[in-house]
């Protein structure tokens, strides 16, 4: 737009905004802005500095007065703009109309900017106080907010941003030495998606700091962990199984005052160091057991077994823990048998951990069940417990290595799950669940059945 005639930087022009930051009406000076950035009448303000005034205004429902600059063609104005609350509706007064040259960033720093940029999914840019100044109209599209409404908001209204390990915040070391940054870790508000920033640096006409060009991209998706080797797992197993069970061996001792009266607030302590000394003790066992079960050619014996038997087993090794936690444990009749082909000491250990996680989540004074059938060609067990239950998206995630529903609840290291399906279906069987929020989860382990010996139980 051209510079108004002598004296127009006293003119005051006019508009009316409703409750939805619609243009109701406008005085030719600011219908024309506000066409030439795409605006019409009865559309949203399409002019950022206005828009943001007048949001402002009728949020806190005062009069709201301050300078902004508009960029408009070949030249930036700058406004005074006064918002005033009416009822439903925000007045607004804008004078000043002084045109300016606008900000050009010099060739080294349009180079890094360019830099920044590429590969972009798309683009942030604040002023020196970290004031968002332009965000990407279709990023907002993508990602559930409205672009224009984070204009004037602080930087932290649309990102929250993240610890970025040993190099801290990235952003603030920037903010600080006025230089660009990568690599810092946020999340979009609202959506909680991840993502990296990165920014150049912007100045002023004099060199001073201006703010931030910034672009945002989807971080790379972790890289998987390299496989644990056996002497490393062999390694560890030697390394912490003794002094782990002398921990726990003394922890013990002094939690049940075996030795002696102690204070009891001394006694819960050690309580809880045997509980984390076992912890880790199993956390040990699961890595030993993890490296044996992704080996290429790992097979368990397979030999006949009792389903049944091995589920009354597993169910005699935690009923105490069960008793102690006000849980009861059904098991199968002692006449009742599941003949079926795998490895008696793999099949306990899946059942053992099945059992141990029921009574982890049954509700007190409620009951586990485990119990046995013949489905097909197949024998199962099944164990069902009360508790909270496990949502359908997450009935597949909960077999993932380290993967736990709820990571803020006590329990195990996230591998049991996981190394029982890997077990089961090594015997050529399987490990699956069927779960609902607040109706309890029912585990099955799934064997070959042992025909042969159906026969002749018939």
């Amino acid at each position: 737009m051209n510079a108004p005639d002598t004296g127009a930087h006293a003119m005051v022009a006019h508009a009316v905004v409703d409750a939805e930051g619609q243009l109701v009406s406008a005085e030719p000076a600011i219908a024309a802005l506000n066409l030439r950035a795409g605006g019409r009448e009865g559309a949203p303000l399409a002019v950022p500095g206005l828009a943001t005034v007048a949001r402002l205004a009728r949020r806190l429902g005062i009069v709201v007065s301050r300078g902004v600059t508009v960029a408009d063609a070949d030249a930036d104005l700058r406004l005074w703009v006064r918002a005033q609350p009416e009822g439903d509706t925000v007045r607004l007064a804008v004078s000043g109309w002084q045109e300016r040259s606008p900000v050009r960033l010099p060739l080294d720093q349009t180079a890094e900017a360019d830099f920044t940029a590429a590969g972009a999914e798309w683009r942030w840019e604040t002023d020196a106080a970290l004031r968002l100044t332009f965000v990407s109209i279709e990023a907002g599209a993508r990602n559930g907010f409205h672009a224009l409404t984070m204009l004037g908001q602080p930087l932290t209204r649309l990102f929250v941003l993240g610890d970025g390990g040993d190099a801290g915040l990235p952003i603030l070391d920037a903010l600080a030495r006025r230089k660009a940054f990568t690599a810092q870790p946020a999340t979009l508000r609202g959506s909680g998606k991840a993502v990296m920033l990165s920014a150049s640096v912007r100045q002023d006409a004099r060199g001073a700091f201006a703010g931030f060009i910034g672009a945002v991209r989807t971080p790379p998706a972790p890289a998987e962990p390299p496989p644990l080797t056996e002497s490393f797992t062999a390694g560890l197993d030697r390394a912490l199984r003794r002094p782990l069970g002398r921990i726990i061996t003394h922890a013990d001792s002094i939690a049940t005052q075996g030795d002696g009266p102690v204070e009891p607030a001394y006694a819960d302590y050690a309580a809880d160091i045997a509980s984390a000394g076992r912890h880790l003790l199993g956390l040990v066992d699961d890595l030993v057991d993890m490296q044996a079960i992704e080996r290429p050619d790992f097979a368990p014996p397979a030999e006949p077994i009792d389903l049944a038997d091995v589920a009354r087993r597993a169910v005699g090794l935690l009923r105490v823990r069960a008793s102690d936690s006000g849980v009861a444990i059904a098991a199968p009749p002692l006449d009742e048998s599941a003949p079926a082909i795998g490895d008696f000491r793999r099949a306990l250990q899946i059942l053992v951990n099945l059992v141990s996680n029921a009574v982890r989540y049954a509700p007190r004074g409620s009951t586990v069940t485990v119990a046995v059938r013949r489905a097909g060609g197949m024998a199962e067990a099944i164990v069902a417990d009360g508790g909270k239950g496990i949502a359908p998206t997450d009935h597949a995630r909960i077999f993932d290595k380290f993967a736990r529903v709820d990571a803020s609840e006590p329990g195990g290291n996230g591998l049991g799950l996981y190394i029982s399906r890997r077990l089961a279906r090594a015997m050529r069987g399987d490990l699956t669940v069927e779960s609902a929020p607040g109706d309890g989860a029912r585990f099955t382990l799934t064997l070959p059945a042992d025909a042969a010996r159906d026969e002749d139980h018939e």
